[in-house]
């Protein structure tokens, strides 16, 4: 029989990024009111349909760029300015998640250092960074007096999962440094765990873990001040991607 495309059902691909930085000690998130049906006026995580010329990571790295102005780099790659760690998160594929039609949604996390305000762009008409605390709290998400209501489709559950993706991974991997600069203090970094984890951490013992696992953290000969107090050196990510042991999240 020849192949007949009318005789499915159509159905649409997104991409959904969990977008994640820490700013002011807060794990952050970055969220878009929608400015157009369907959820019109209600918060939601940044994302856009796939184009037919782009596979899923090009709409990802696209989406990023249109709503971050970061460009995505390899994560096996040293980082660089203005760049962003980017992977794959999950896919999600409800048929009832969006009321328009069948849509499936490969969602993205994203990691950076301190970013700057947001600006709105796309069919969004307004973004701003939010604590993920207050995006994932009971009820919903509200600001400056507005109504309260829980995010759009289903992004609670997509920035939930992205959230806990990003709390485990630094566990055992590199990936914290991703919210540093390039250079980087290790109390910088330990602010970034517990920025993360939402716990306090000792400070003498996070230093031995952190520099004592070979190529994790390599001294780039400098130092600086801009913590306050006596000078800190700085360190920039090493070629080691793992922490052995790991370093386990305390229990809250």
């Amino acid at each position: 029989m020849p192949y007949d495309p009318s005789a499915f059902p159509p159905f649409a691909v997104t991409v959904d990024l969990v977008v994640l930085t820490v700013r002011r000690h807060a794990l952050c998130a970055l969220a878009v009111r929608r400015g157009e049906a369907p959820f019109q006026g209600r918060w939601a995580l940044p994302g856009g349909f796939v184009r037919g010329d782009e596979d899923l990571a090009q709409a990802a790295a696209r989406e990023l760029a249109e709503e971050t102005g970061l460009r995505a780099h390899d994560p096996s790659a040293p980082a660089h300015d203005n760049g962003a760690h980017l992977e794959q998160l999950a896919t999600y594929g409800d048929p009832k998640r969006d009321p328009r039609m069948r849509v499936v949604s490969v969602a993205h996390l994203a990691l950076a250092p301190d970013l700057p305000a947001p600006r709105a762009g796309g069919d969004a008409s307004n973004a701003r960074w939010a604590p993920v605390e207050e995006l994932l709290q009971h009820g919903g998400y509200g600001r400056d007096g507005e109504p309260v209501a829980p995010l759009a489709f289903d992004h609670a559950q997509i920035l939930a999962d992205g959230v806990e993706r990003a709390r485990s991974k630094i566990e055992y991997s590199s990936l914290a440094t991703a919210f540093c600069p390039t250079e980087f203090t290790v109390g910088e970094l330990r602010r970034v765990y517990e920025a993360v984890w939402g716990v306090a951490l000792d400070p003498r013992n996070f230093h031995r873990k952190v520099t004592g696992t070979p190529g994790f953290l390599v001294p780039t000969g400098g130092t600086t001040t801009r913590q306050g107090g006596r000078p800190a050196q700085l360190f920039r990510a090493g070629g080691a991607t793992l922490l052995n042991p790991p370093m386990l999240r305390p229990e809250v």
